[in-house]
């Protein structure tokens, strides 16, 4: 749409504001003559979804990962199913229970750690008092666990889909290792990098 536009690489955002912003580089009435343009008003461009074969699924459960499986996962089960592009959400570990874990995946770059505490977790005082984050709070909230959850959203090409809720199902702990409770979650194998500024907030 814009054969005029510079392509320039860039690390985590890490650009130049003057090679983005008024460049000069981009006419509306010219883009409008652009043959891609023409193309997509009158319907015959086909969307990169098809064309590249790229989609995209979310994983949800309200049970939480046993820590040694999702490890495991995440270093040798994570590019098995698929081209996986871009990945993102929370997650809940069963030797965490107050915090949230918050995943960012994009190419072979993963980046994971706590995303701050659980509603559940937090004293009903502090928790906030406008009507519309409430009502969000409640959205997400499901007895006995409140709004602990794992919500994660995958896109990439070929995406197995079943293959990769298997493989993340078989992340959750099981029926006997949820009767084990909270007290027996906190014994099991947890090889993730301690949360410190989290468990100190």
């Amino acid at each position: 749409l814009n054969t005029r536009a510079l392509i320039r690489p860039m690390t985590l955002g890490n650009v130049p504001t003057d090679l983005v912003l008024d460049t000069g580089r981009f006419s509306f009435e010219e883009a409008q003559r652009a043959p891609g343009w023409l193309q997509e008003m009158r319907g015959g461009h086909v969307p990169e979804t098809e064309e590249y074969g790229i989609g995209s699924f979310a994983w949800r459960a309200r049970r939480p990962l046993h820590p040694q499986r999702f490890h495991d996962f995440l270093h040798q089960g994570l590019f098995r199913h698929g081209r996986l592009l871009r990945s993102k959400g929370y997650f809940w570990l069963a030797t965490r229970c107050h915090y949230a874990g918050s995943w960012q995946q994009a190419g072979g770059i993963l980046q994971h750690g706590p995303a701050g505490a659980w509603w559940a977790a937090v004293p009903d005082r502090y928790w906030p008092e406008d009507e519309e984050a409430l009502q969000a709070i409640e959205a997400r909230w499901q007895e006995p666990w409140g709004d602990r959850r794992q919500e994660l959203v995958f896109i990439g090409q070929g995406l197995d889909r079943a293959a990769f809720t298997a493989a993340l199902d078989a992340c959750l702990l099981t029926d006997a290792e949820m009767a084990l409770g909270r007290d027996g979650w906190a014994a099991l194998p947890d090889p993730f990098p301690a949360w410190e500024a989290a468990e100190a907030a």
